[in-house]
């Protein structure tokens, strides 16, 4: 039976389809089970001293009315620890019946009712979490609803609290608060009003197909997503990326494998798949990459886990140690070749538009897919993609240590040797590798 395009986007919005992702500590991005107001009301009450105002009365919000809590007959049920003003909302980082914070999500102590009494679906809003971070995230009913990598504040009508989370990672791992008594305190200010709307809508197109006839206006190449990767800095017939070449699953591997053949390509790092599933593969022992160099990866989409970093470092000193021609490649060759393939470009010295431009090549190639035919990506919606990679770059290097200004022209490749060295790169095997992609 033909997948369809409408199959194949329910992956792309509920995993991103990456087939060979086997990591089962992944962040559930569904609304767990939290424990009741009175069951953590002990011990959050002696200790929030900024909130003691709370613990006796109920908190006001801007309106100056009082805010209703719900009551049953068997059990008073203590007021959340919230306070709404001019800046916005005041809350508190939840934990388990012993205080502690065990979730790889942070969840506040704040109804999503009375939230989105102050925002709106699609707002983009500052959330300070005191003694660790600020972020920016858009208010979203799933952490799915953003792209890969990205901060999301959850607010689901009806639910007794609102959700810190992220698509693919563990928010308190990233920044660093597990295994910390709480409450911490969290404050959220809007930052662009309606500011992800568009993203949210950008749901939509995210439809793509197994069928070369479904793309008529691509190239064999494009289809396949295969390309040199000729960004600023970047040598000549040194890089190439696509989709997979030995996975049957998107239709594709047969290209790929042929391009990579016509290309030279003697190197290759595979991103998602361990050597045993790529054994396993159908194709695998007539293909061309079955004679090559190649290292098996087995990564998850988590770009800011320690499996990750460690993953990518070994993958570029397999580079250094190999000749070239280079393919870097995952499933699709989106989101986790996508962000490998930025961090050499950026080591390189490309541009933030070249990154930007390669980055979004990959998703006019695979999305719109409209009545089983492929439709091009507007301005608008390249754009958007364009945004991701940079949002990515930024957010991941910011967990790191390395900040990345929002104006001026960014020294990428200064920064990308700061984010190598994190992940354990010597500066002799960072030279090694440059030399290899001159």
């Amino acid at each position: 039976m033909k997948k369809t395009g409408s199959i194949l986007a329910a992956f792309i919005l509920c995993a991103q389809v990456f087939l060979a992702c086997s990591d089962s500590s992944s962040s559930d991005q569904i609304v767990q089970p939290q424990p009741t107001s009175s069951e953590i009301v002990e011990q959050q009450s002696s200790s929030s001293e900024l909130f003691s105002s709370a613990e006796t009365e109920e908190p006001q919000p801007a309106s100056s009315e009082t805010v209703e809590q719900p009551t049953s007959s068997s059990e008073t049920v203590r007021p959340h620890i919230y306070t709404v003003d001019s800046t916005g909302i005041h809350t508190i980082v939840m934990g388990d019946s012993a205080g502690q914070l065990t979730s790889s999500d942070l969840y506040l102590d704040c109804p999503a009712d009375s939230f989105l009494n102050e925002f709106q679906m699609g707002d983009i809003v500052t959330v300070a979490i005191n003694g660790y971070d600020t972020l920016d995230m858009p208010i979203v009913e799933s952490a799915y609803d953003v792209p890969i990598a990205g901060f999301a504040l959850v607010a689901l009508k009806g639910y007794d609290y609102l959700i810190l989370s992220v698509h693919y990672g563990h928010l308190s791992n990233i920044l660093k608060i597990t295994d910390v008594v709480v409450p911490i305190e969290v404050s959220i200010s809007m930052k662009e009003k309606g500011g992800f709307l568009f993203g949210l809508e950008m749901r939509n197109v995210q439809n793509m197909d197994y069928y070369a006839e479904i793309y008529p206006d691509l190239s064999i190449e494009e289809f396949a997503n295969f390309r040199e990767v000729r960004t600023t800095g970047m040598g000549q017939n040194r890089l190439y990326r696509s989709s997979n070449p030995i996975d049957p699953g998107l239709g594709r591997n047969l290209y790929a494998d042929s391009l990579a053949k016509n290309a030279g390509v003697t190197t290759f790092i595979n991103l998602s798949d361990s050597e045993e599933y790529a054994r396993s593969c159908q194709s695998f022992d007539s293909s061309y990459y079955s004679t090559q160099n190649v290292i098996f990866l087995n990564l998850p989409v988590y770009f800011y886990s320690q499996h990750f970093k460690d993953g990518i470092a070994s993958g570029f000193r397999y580079m250094i140690e190999h000749d070239g021609p280079y393919l870097v490649h995952c499933t699709f060759g989106m989101d986790r070749t996508g962000f490998t393939i930025a961090v050499l470009e950026a080591l390189m010295g490309a541009t933030t538009e070249d990154i930007q431009a390669d980055y979004a090549k990959t998703f006019s190639n695979y999305f719109n897919v409209v009545d089983r035919m492929h439709v091009a990506l507007n301005e608008q919606q390249v754009d958007f993609f364009r945004a991701v990679v940079i949002r990515n770059l930024k957010a991941v290097y910011h967990a790191e240590g390395i900040e990345i200004p929002d104006t001026g022209t960014i020294d990428w490749a200064t920064a990308t040797e700061k984010y190598l060295e994190k992940l354990g790169m010597t500066q002799e095997e960072i030279s090694a590798l440059k030399d290899r992609l001159k």
